[in-house]
C-alpha cells in the first residue's frame, strides 16, 4: 500500500517541481494584473442624495439597500438638493462618487468649471420625470406664472436647481425677480410657512413618490398650479419635458386631483465621476433598472432608465447595459466570479497565449531531470570499471567503493516510467562487481 502511493506521488512531486517556475510565472502575472487592474470594486461608496423627506433621500435608501446584497455601503450624503450634488461632485475635495442631479441644473456649474475646473462627470443615465410643482393658497385659482408677480413665493433653498428653474421660467414670461418677493427656504419649513399662511406659493421639483408631494395634493385649500403651455415651454428649454398627472392617480377614491394635471418635468440623472468603477457602475444601473423601471404616477412602466435626456456623456459600462443588458455571466454566476472573468478576460488569455508555448518546454527539462539522477551515476561506474583495467588499486578497494555506488543506487527514487533505466544501472553495477570477483579470485 506504501509503495502504491509512494510512486504517483515521486512523479507528481517531480511534475511540480518541473513546471513550478511555470506555474509561479503565472500567478505572478496574474497577481500583477489583477493589482493593476483592480477588478473587485470598492466596498464603499459615497451617493449624495438630497433633503430629508425627498424623493432623492427615499431613492438613495432604495440603492443602498440594493447594493447591501453584494457586500457594498452605500453611504447617503444629504445636500441641499441638485445643484450642491453637482457642485459636490465636481469638486475633488468632497468625497462624493455618485449623485442625483436634475436637467437643467448644470449650466452654472459648467461656467465655474471653466474657471476652476473640476472633477469630469459622467452619466448612468435618466431615470425619473422631476415636475415642477407650484402649489398655492389663494381663493381663487391661478391660470399662469404671470399671476405669480406680487406674491409671495418660496423659490426653494440655494443649493437645489429650483431657483434657477423658476428665474427662467418667470424671465421667459416677462417677470423680473423683483415682481415676486422671493424667499429661500428650505423644503419643510417652506411647506410650513404655506400652511400657516407666512407665504403665497411654494415652488420645488420632486418625485412625484415624494410624501411632501403626495401630503399637499390632499390637503383642503392647497391648489396646484397648472401648465397649459407646457409644450410651448419644452420646445424653449430642451431639459423639460411636458407630462400629465392623470386624474385620480393620488387618491382614487377621493378623485384626486379631479382632472388630468398638465405639469412640466425636468429629468433627473445619476451621475458619477469620470474612472468610478466599471462594476459599481454596472451595478448601480441594474439597481436603477429594479427601481426606477416600473410604472410611476406620470411615466410608464420600462420608460426608465433611459440613455436619454442626459446633460453628460454616458458612461461606457451604462451604455453597455442599455444596448445588452446585464453581462451574461451574470446570469449564471455570482456576480463576484463573473465580475472577476469579466474584467481580467484580456489578461487571462493574454497570459494563456505566453504560457502554452512556455509550456512546451516542461516535458523535456522533466525528462532530462529524472534521467540525470540516474545517468550521474554511470560516470562513478566508469571510474571504477577504468581502474581496475588499468590495475591501479586493489579489487578490496574498488569493491568498497562499488557497494557505497550501489547503496547510492538504491535510494534513487524515479517514476514508473523511468524504472527501467535505474534496473540497468543496478544490473550494470552488478556486471562490474562480477569482473571484480573473478579478477579478485
Amino acid at each position: 500500500m506504501t509503495r502504491l502511493f509512494r510512486d504517483p506521488l515521486v512523479s507528481l512531486r517531480e511534475m511540480l517541481t518541473t513546471a513550478g517556475p511555470l506555474l509561479l510565472l503565472s500567478l505572478l502575472l496574474l497577481a500583477g494584473a489583477y493589482f493593476v487592474l483592480k477588478p473587485a470594486p470598492p466596498r464603499r461608496v459615497v451617493l449624495a442624495t438630497g433633503p430629508e423627506q425627498s424623493a432623492y433621500a427615499g431613492f438613495g435608501k432604495r440603492y443602498a439597500e440594493a447594493l447591501a446584497a453584494y457586500g457594498i455601503k452605500v453611504v447617503l450624503q444629504p445636500t441641499r438638493g441638485s445643484l450642491d450634488n453637482l457642485r459636490a461632485l465636481r469638486d475633488p475635495k468632497r468625497d462624493v462618487d455618485l449623485g442625483f442631479v436634475q436637467g437643467g441644473s448644470s449650466e452654472a456649474a459648467r461656467m465655474a468649471d471653466e474657471q476652476q475646473g473640476g472633477v469630469p462627470l459622467e452619466s448612468l443615465g435618466s431615470l425619473f420625470f422631476e415636475p415642477l410643482w407650484i402649489f398655492y393658497r389663494r381663493p381663487e385659482p391661478l391660470a399662469d406664472l404671470r399671476q405669480l408677480r406680487g406674491l409671495r413665493v418660496n423659490f426653494g433653498a440655494r443649493g437645489s436647481g429650483t431657483p434657477g428653474l423658476m428665474r427662467k421660467l418667470l424671465q421667459a414670461n416677462g417677470i423680473d425677480r423683483d415682481d415676486v418677493k422671493a424667499s429661500n427656504l428650505e423644503l419643510t419649513p417652506a411647506v410650513v410657512a404655506l400652511l400657516g399662511g407666512e407665504i403665497d406659493a411654494l415652488a420645488f421639483t420632486s418625485a412625484p413618490e415624494s410624501p411632501i408631494v403626495q401630503m399637499l395634493l390632499q390637503t383642503p385649500g392647497v391648489r396646484l398650479l397648472e401648465f397649459p403651455q407646457a409644450e410651448a415651454y419644452a420646445r424653449r428649454f430642451p431639459f423639460l419635458s411636458p407630462v400629465v398627472l392623470p386624474r385620480g392617480v393620488a387618491d382614487l377614491a377621493r378623485d384626486v386631483p379631479s382632472r388630468d394635471v398638465p405639469l412640466l418635468a425636468t429629468t433627473t440623472s445619476l451621475l458619477a465621476r469620470e474612472g468610478t468603477h466599471p462594476a459599481l457602475v454596472q451595478l448601480f444601473v441594474q439597481a436603477a433598472s429594479d427601481i426606477h423601471g416600473g410604472a410611476g404616477w406620470i411615466s410608464r412602466a420600462g420608460r426608465f432608465p433611459s440613455p436619454q435626456h442626459t446633460e453628460f456623456p454616458l458612461a461606457h459600462e451604462a451604455e453597455r447595459y442599455y444596448r445588452s443588458g446585464p453581462p451574461l455571466l451574470q446570469r449564471y454566476l455570482p456576480f463576484w466570479l463573473a465580475n472577476l472573468i469579466d474584467r481580467m478576460w484580456v489578461v487571462l488569455f493574454s497570459l494563456i497565449a505566453v504560457v502554452i508555448p512556455l509550456s512546451r518546454v516542461v516535458p523535456p527539462v522533466y525528462e532530462f531531470r529524472i534521467r540525470s539522477r540516474i545517468f550521474r551515476w554511470y560516470r562513478q561506474l566508469r571510474q571504477i570499471e577504468d581502474r581496475l583495467g588499468r590495475d591501479d588499486a586493489p579489487p578490496a578497494e574498488l569493491l568498497a567503493e562499488l557497494d557505497r555506488l550501489e547503496a547510492k543506487a538504491r535510494g534513487i527514487t524515479v517514476p514508473l516510467s523511468h524504472a527501467d533505466e535505474l534496473y540497468e544501472l543496478r544490473s550494470h553495477i552488478a556486471l562490474v562487481r562480477g569482473r571484480l570477483q573473478q579478477q579478485a579470485t
